[in-house]
């Protein structure tokens, strides 16, 4: 059976729950659902009782390079809201690792505190069966794309 998913969630190994849940709600504008202790701390974007968990890791824990590779959020807006979301990040000096139009949408990649990778995602093709013919066709592509960011 394939399942039909409605929604996801993240969870995050991090050095300081408290410190990255900070970063979350400045950088991301999310809320403190739960925690506990200074073990996890539950954030969410508004709409569920969480969209990623802040979980300490485990002492010694360093930034590996096989696992998640990146955390892609859909945005909802325009490359206008794409550009203002690039200025927003550079306005707090949020690492940024590359700018890419995937022929379906254009992402805009960046790190939080631990390194992991997120991504806003604009999605520019609305058809999902059209989506998915281009994306096969050009076999999922990740051009570099120049953004020019909106400082507000």
């Amino acid at each position: 059976m394939k399942p039909k998913i409605n929604r996801t969630h993240l969870s995050l190994f991090v050095k300081d729950p408290a410190v990255s849940a900070a970063w979350y709600q400045d950088v991301l504008s999310m809320d403190i659902n739960a925690r506990n202790g200074d073990e996890w701390i539950m954030m969410s974007f508004g709409q569920k009782h969480h969209d990623i968990a802040l979980i300490r890791a485990p002492e010694g824990a360093v930034q590996g390079g096989i696992g998640l590779q990146h955390y892609g959020m859909e945005i909802e807006g325009d490359l206008t809201t794409l550009r203002q979301l690039y200025g927003m990040l550079l306005s707090k000096n949020v690492p940024i690792v590359k700018i890419t139009d995937h022929e379906v949408g254009l992402g805009l990649y960046f790190e939080d505190l631990d390194g992991n990778r997120l991504e806003f995602f604009l999605e520019t093709e609305h058809d999902d069966e059209v989506g998915k013919q281009r994306f096969k066709a050009t076999d999922a592509p990740s051009r570099p794309f120049q953004l020019d960011p909106i400082f507000e």
